[in-house]
């Protein structure tokens, strides 16, 4: 019985170990965008998403689907530094779904010269080869 019990609590201490590196890799791919956001490198940004034509973008218009997709709106909606401003995130919710799937809910606030839109996210993020990637992202 009690290797039973030491059996369960060391699979439940490795879980939870396990789900926080899960969350820390999701944080870090943000963190990571940010950063290239801020420095006007939308290509950099765009790495934290999946590279697939199945990439699901919700915005404002409309859904669209697919990598390039999304980096031609954001580059047509952000043409230029001035434009993208320095963006932060307020990081509201990180939820491990299972091992390969997690849930994230944000909001963003962008400073710019004449403005400071903001709003909030949901992303789905799924673990792809060993990597956390946004595979939809629903952004108001």
């Amino acid at each position: 019985m009690k290797k039973i019990i030491l059996s369960s609590l060391l699979f439940l201490a490795s879980c939870i170990i396990l789900h926080a590196q899960d969350q820390q890799g999701i944080l870090k791919v943000l963190e990571t965008q940010r950063i290239a956001w801020n420095k006007g490198d939308i290509d950099g940004y765009m790495q934290g998403y999946w590279k697939s034509d199945s990439l699901l973008f919700v915005g404002k218009s409309a859904p669209a689907y697919g990598w390039q997709t999304t980096l031609d709106h954001y580059k047509k909606g952000y043409p230029d530094k001035a434009a993208m401003g320095f963006l932060t995130f307020d990081i509201l919710q990180v939820k491990v779904l299972d091992p390969a799937n997690a849930f994230v809910l944000g909001g963003w606030h962008l400073k710019r010269e004449k403005d400071a839109p903001g709003g909030y996210f949901t992303l789905w993020f799924k673990k792809i080869d060993g990597e956390w990637k946004i595979v939809c992202d629903h952004t108001s």
